[in-house]
Formats: C-alpha cells, structure tokens, sequence
C-alpha cells in the first residue's frame, strides 16, 4: 500500500464508522415500523460482487432486468406495498429481475465500470436463457440507469429496449449546479484502491446540491405531514437513506472523473471493455423519464444524449415530481403520482416493445 493510499485510508475512517452508526438509526426507524416490505424473490445466480435477483412473473413474456445503483441498498424498488415499482410490475404482467450490487469490500474485489458492464452481461445472458420471452428488457434509475445506458450502448443486439429512469447521462459544465458543485469538491485524484463508505458520498451530495439533499427533505416533510400515506412514504424513504454501503474505490474514481469531470459517455470517448460507446452506439428503444423538479438528473443532463442517438424509438416522459417522496431524485420510483400517472405509460412502452 502506498503512502497516499494508506492516508486516504485514514481520512475516510470515520466515515467508515458513520455508516454504521447511520445503520443503527435506519434498524431504529425499522423497528417503528418504517422499514421496507419487499416481495418474496429467489438468488437465481450471483458472482463475487453481484447477485441476481428472480421475482417471477409469466415465463413467456421479456424479463424486466433491474440494474439497481450502486449507491445505497437496492430496496428502493420495493420499498412498500404501496410504493413498489416492482410490485406495479408484477401486477401487470411483468416476468422481473432485479441485479443487486454487493457492498464493497477488499474481499470482494475492487470493481469499475468495466466489470459492472460484464455482470449485467451475465444477467442478460442469465436471463434470457430462461423462460421463451427472449431478450430482457434493461431498466434503472439514477447511477443504475447510467450503467444500463453503458451496456445498451456496448451491446444494444443483446437487450430489447431500455428504460432510464432519472438516469444521468450528460455531464458538460452548466447541466446543472449538482454537477459543478460536486466536480469542485471532489479533486482529480488517482487513488482508487480503497471502498468510498456511503456516508461519504452521502455528505459530498449533501455539499454539492443542500437544497436537494436537505432542505427540500425537511419541506417534504412538512407538506406530507397531514398525510398519513405521504408522511409514511416519507419516514420509510428517510430509513432508506441511512442504509449506507461503500462503493468500490474505482467505480467511484471512474464516475467521477470518466463521466462527472470528462463527459466520455456522452461525448462518445468512453472505452468500455475494448469498445468505444456513446449515445450513437445505443441503438436499442429508449425510455427517459426525467424528473423536473430533479437536480440530480435534469433534463439538461439526458436529452442531448437522447438527441445524439442514432434514428431509433427514442421517447422521453416528463414527470413533475410529488410531495411525500423525501428526495425528487426517487420520486418515480416511490411516489403516488408517479404509480399512478408515469408507470401505466412505461409498462405500456415496454410492452410494446415485446
């Protein structure tokens, strides 16, 4: 271990510690009744730093792949029954997986965007041999959606569409301040070597947009309050939140500056495992949903991409955000309007797809 190596070490101890006292809080909301609520699903494959989950659904229809972000648990999906993007799912005829990202560890490997390209290849391939529906559909939201845009774009003939849900996917100077801000406060750095604890990021979000990451939270909370459902969709949103993991020193390094910093994947100069990819090379059907009131993935940061993509079924839906979700960010994913008003016409996309 280097000398630089070893000081970054030191510096993110105590963030290493936080998360697990942030833990500790998330079981104590659990414990109120705030914690999540998730379909029943098996482990259909897994790998050192991945596993695959299976929830069913009707064998001879495309699978619906769910590549999860790799910041945070991936329980956001199925957080409650009444805010479970993958219980929507499955009531409407959908065959659903979800791949989940193990949290970082020295025992586990120190992984980057190239070995997150090859697991989702290993789920498509995983999941397209099953059943006779074929091809999956890839979706994600937020980080997970960039990672399947990365795969659509490097192997659009092996998915049948994808879905980018909240998804960044353009990152030149001025797409938005969260943006800027955390390109500031995060220097070029070559020290990729140790996990980045989740509180880290966590509070480098919370400096690089506070209004995203604070003060719109502490006014959701306000608005929902006379709301039993929004006020519980809220509390259970908050206990997610300080359910922290580490990511992997160099897929943190490599969002940063590769995609944060450079803008290789929009710009097309992304080198992922041989193969240059960007938005001319993703020639799949394309699903965006953006989020308005969304700083983390405003429109600015998803349609120059779809823009610059090659003559195919690229279509945007745009969502105006909710009270009662905690963060716009995962708004879609959890919020009443969004089940009720956005995800009708993305299971209508994807099935015409099929």
């Amino acid at each position: 271990m280097s000398v630089d190596t070893a000081l970054d070490a030191v510096r993110r101890a105590p963030f290493a510690m936080n998360d697990i006292l942030r833990r500790v809080q998330g079981e104590a909301l659990g414990a109120w009744g705030w914690g999540p609520t998730e379909h029943p699903y098996k482990i259909v494959a897994a790998g050192s730093y991945w596993s695959l989950r299976g929830y069913g659904g009707p064998h001879t229809v495309p699978s619906m792949l769910i590549v999860s972000a790799p910041i945070k648990r991936p329980y956001i999906w199925d957080l409650a029954p009444s805010a479970s993007a993958i219980g929507y799912s499955l009531e409407h005829g959908q065959r659903v997986h979800l791949l989940e990202w193990r949290p970082a560890s020295h025992s586990n490997g120190n992984h980057g965007l190239e070995e997150y390209a090859r697991a989702i290849g290993e789920c498509v391939a995983r999941v397209s041999g099953e059943g006779t529906g074929g091809k999956p559909f890839l979706i994600g939201h937020s980080l997970g959606g960039t990672l399947a845009a990365i795969y659509g774009a490097l192997a659009s003939k092996d998915i049948r569409a994808v879905a980018l849900l909240g998804a960044p996917l353009c990152f030149q100077p001025e797409t938005s301040q969260f943006r800027d801000s955390l390109v500031s406060l995060v220097p070029p750095t070559s020290s990729e070597a140790e996990p980045y604890p989740g509180s880290l990021v966590s509070q480098l979000s919370a400096l690089a947009s506070p209004d995203t990451f604070i003060w719109s939270r502490l006014m959701d909370a306000i608005y929902s309050a006379a709301d039993p459902h929004a006020i519980d969709i809220h509390a259970r949103v908050e206990r997610w939140a300080l359910d922290e993991v580490p990511l992997p020193g160099k897929l943190f390094h490599q969002v940063i500056e590769w995609l944060y910093r450079e803008n290789r994947f929009c710009r097309g100069t992304l080198t992922v495992n041989g193969a240059r990819v960007g938005p001319a090379s993703l020639s799949a059907p394309t699903l965006a949903v953006v989020n308005t009131a969304d700083e983390v993935a405003p429109m600015a940061s998803v349609k120059p991409f779809l823009d610059a993509m090659p003559a195919s079924d690229a279509r945007m839906i745009v969502y105006a955000g909710e009270i009662g979700v905690s963060l716009q960010h995962l708004g879609i994913l959890v919020g009443r309007q969004a089940l009720a008003r956005v995800w009708p016409e993305i299971i209508s996309w994807l099935k015409a797809q099929a």
